[in-house]
């Protein structure tokens, strides 16, 4: 075979089945997300996640060391938000210069997102009592989250946009609290409010306690 030759064909048969890997990947995230949301933590097995997509046990363990792993991609792949681009790219392409539309953006990223990964952090939480591992992942994804706000509450004050006399601290408080998936739960999944209103909320949430000068009417 013509030396060539062989090197696309190797190259092509690479990307294959890199392309195969990552959508057995996928389709191992939905089912375990299902099976978590479906039947909890507890009764959420590697074996049943492996048996779902027709793989051996051994390869879910490969890709993802454990239980807690298959967890925290499932919680990165909920984060992710719709569409190509991740929402945490999305949201560090918003302009500061108008905190408006800025925390407008944050809102509906908000409103995008939650309900992919709220449930799942919930779930964490509630069976975090139960087990060291667990318990060890809720703490590393609270301190993720909380950094993330302190991130964006950083943007905010570097740009000069936080309320005269707000500290970064009390404003990434308030940005815990608004993306907090206790919040989500309150509103949506008992209140049963629609995800507009709830990006609304979250919005007026954040003008109302972290910008200068803002009114119910403005």
């Amino acid at each position: 075979m013509d030396r060539k030759v062989g090197d696309v064909k190797r190259s092509y048969d690479a990307r294959s089945r890199q392309a195969q890997a990552e959508r057995t990947r996928e389709l191992l995230l939905d089912a375990a997300r299902g099976l978590l949301l479906t039947d909890g933590y507890a009764a959420t097995t590697m074996a049943l996640v492996a048996r779902a997509c027709d793989v051996s046990v051994e390869s879910v363990y490969k890709r993802f060391g454990g239980k807690p792993g298959l967890v925290r991609a499932v919680v990165d792949k909920a984060l992710a938000g719709e569409g190509r681009t991740p929402a945490e790219r999305r949201s560090d392409a918003l302009s500061a210069t108008d905190p408006e539309l800025l925390l407008r953006g944050w809102a509906q990223l908000t409103a995008e997102v939650a309900p992919r990964v709220a449930p799942i952090l919930l779930l964490v939480r509630a069976a975090a009592s139960h087990d060291q591992e667990l318990f060890e992942l809720a703490g590393e994804l609270d301190q993720t989250r909380r950094r993330r706000m302190t991130d964006n509450a950083g943007r905010l004050a570097a740009a000069g946009q936080l309320r005269p006399g707000l500290t970064v601290e009390h404003a990434a408080d308030v940005l815990w609290a608004y993306s907090s998936p206790e919040l989500y739960d309150l509103l949506v999944l008992r209140s049963s409010w629609e995800l507009p209103r709830y990006a609304r909320f979250v919005e007026d949430g954040l003008r109302a306690h972290l910008l200068p000068r803002w009114t119910a009417d403005s």
